[in-house]
């Protein structure tokens, strides 16, 4: 429940925030609410508030400059731009109208002449019978035009009688509801806001919250990582004795209760940490190595983050096979306890099954889903990674097996999960989605996937009903997501498609000729 002060901090939030939302469209925050342990599903939900204010905000700010009070939102957008400098006010913009005539007479002849005398150019014109009453043609007009008369040219037809409408259509740069979302991983550099509830210094009921060399060491830490850049070697950290300590206690615990309750993929993969002496007492793994594990096994990437990123900056990475993970040590006063994601939780939770193909995959396909996604359908993405890659459990063998990494790096949760205590559902992403979930005491509901393959076909047969009107994919020879949005691109995927089926019948082929 939203108290007056969370929303009075969204409001504030969202003044704070407004610049950088008209400029860069960003949809993350810096600021965040009091909660006891971290929340993907509230992180995306106050982001879906905090964006609503900033939105809101930034309209009636720019209303109120042109003194305008019915500008739409493709608009006012359109006048930010046309504001930045005179060259950006003579700039040429393309852009879609759809005009609503009460009659055919002469009216299109007039506002062609209007167009004309603004120096806009025509490049495609449409009619069609309008089904709104009142009017007999609805007329789609696609224009070249300087922004400073495309906004002028504006005025003018809305206060002509003629019409009984006019929309400008989202087109190009003059689009105020299309997400940013990065398309190559170097675009990551710009998704790393973070959520700052848990922090030390802000939190009163945080474990370090009084002990000041612990909220330095933090903070030396999360500097490290804001100055991370793509490309750039992950940085060494030298952990002290307090933390080896807090990661051997953990360590030793996880060793003797996850070859009973941990998937077969969890425990196939750990034991090949242990073999290549990553995972040991007495010495926290460097992301370096681990990152160097991943890639090998299944392409995963890591790269430091400073602490909790928020929803869409966070399901944005895995696209890329990329995986935020923080570098800091839970507080030494509380090692089987932590109100947020250190790395102890990253490194025995999420990276083990990171390795395995099938639940690489299954993220990836996650990551892939959120970018461009409305800020609604966020929120249900990260409700379904909170019961899945968080707290899912899996049928092996008939018994119930953990695969989230909020149990395999809990032990409390994990042996209440694995118990007859909580209620298990079968894992249907539609119904997942919606499901309240408990971020105060142990989950009372949990969902059981047959498979992560199953997970993995149910989990794109949901996704196909989102409403984002085009499908990505993620080309890892060139690190870039590809918007699959014209028959070209389609044609360039079916020709990589068909080679490889070429050689998936040679090698079946060669098998049978083989036997």
């Amino acid at each position: 429940m939203k108290t007056p002060e969370s929303n009075n901090m969204g409001v504030h939030a969202a003044k704070k925030n407004r610049e950088m939302f008209a400029i860069k469209k960003s949809y993350s925050i810096e600021n965040g609410y009091p909660s006891r342990r971290r929340s993907l599903v509230d992180d995306a939900r106050f982001e879906s508030l905090v964006v609503r204010q900033t939105k809101q905000s930034v309209l009636e700010e720019a209303r109120q400059r042109c003194n305008d009070a019915g500008l739409t939102e493709e608009e006012v957008f359109l006048a930010n731009a046309a504001a930045e400098n005179k060259e950006a006010e003579t700039a040429v913009q393309r852009a879609g109208l759809v005009l609503r005539l009460r009659e055919s007479g002469g009216s299109l002849s007039r506002i062609l002449k209007t167009v004309e005398n603004l120096k806009g150019t025509v490049v495609q014109l449409e009619s069609r019978p309008s089904k709104t009453p009142g009017c007999q043609l609805d007329i789609l007009v696609t224009l070249d035009m300087a922004r400073s008369s495309l906004l002028q040219l504006l005025r003018s037809l809305r206060q002509s009688g003629a019409l009984a409408g006019v929309t400008l259509l989202s087109e190009n740069k003059v689009d105020a509801k299309e997400a940013w979302f990065p398309r190559h991983a170097r675009d990551l550099d710009n998704c790393n806001h973070l959520m700052t509830k848990y922090e030390p210094e802000l939190d009163m009921n945080h474990p370090g919250f009084a002990d000041k060399a612990y909220r330095e060491r933090r903070k030396q830490i999360a500097n490290i990582a804001f100055s991370y850049k793509y490309g750039d070697p992950i940085p060494h950290i030298d952990y002290n004795d307090d933390e080896i300590s807090t990661w051997t206690s953990v360590f030793k615990t996880v060793v003797d209760l996850l070859p009973k309750h941990a998937c077969a993929e969890y425990n196939r993969v750990f034991q090949l940490l242990q073999d290549e002496g990553i995972f040991r007492e007495g010495a926290i793994p460097q992301l370096k190595d681990m990152s160097d594990f991943l890639q090998r096994h299944t392409g995963f990437t890591l790269r430091p983050a400073a602490g909790l990123l928020t929803a869409r900056d966070f399901l944005a990475s895995l696209a890329f096979r990329v995986f935020q993970s923080t570098q800091y040590v839970r507080h030494p006063t509380s090692p089987f306890h932590t109100p947020e994601p250190d790395c102890i939780h990253e490194l025995l939770g999420h990276m083990p099954l990171l390795a395995d193909p099938s639940f690489a995959q299954f993220s990836q396909e996650i990551g892939l889903a959120s970018l461009g996604a409305s800020d609604a359908e966020i929120e249900k993405l990260s409700t379904v990674y909170w019961f899945t890659v968080e707290f899912g459990l899996c049928k092996e063998g008939g018994v119930v097996k953990a695969y989230g990494a909020g149990l395999l790096s809990a032990y409390g949760e994990l042996l209440h999960a694995v118990s007859d205590k909580p209620e298990r559902r079968p894992f249907e992403p539609a119904s997942t989605a919606l499901q309240p979930y408990q971020d105060q005491e142990y989950q009372p509901i949990y969902y059981v996937a047959e498979s992560f393959e199953d997970a993995k076909e149910k989990f794109r047969k949901w996704v196909a009903g989102m409403s984002r009107p085009y499908e990505v994919r993620f080309n890892p020879h060139t690190q870039c997501v590809e918007v699959l949005d014209s028959v070209a691109g389609l044609e360039n995927l079916m020709s990589q498609l068909h080679l490889e089926m070429m050689h998936l019948q040679n090698a079946v082929n060669k098998i049978k000729a083989g036997f």
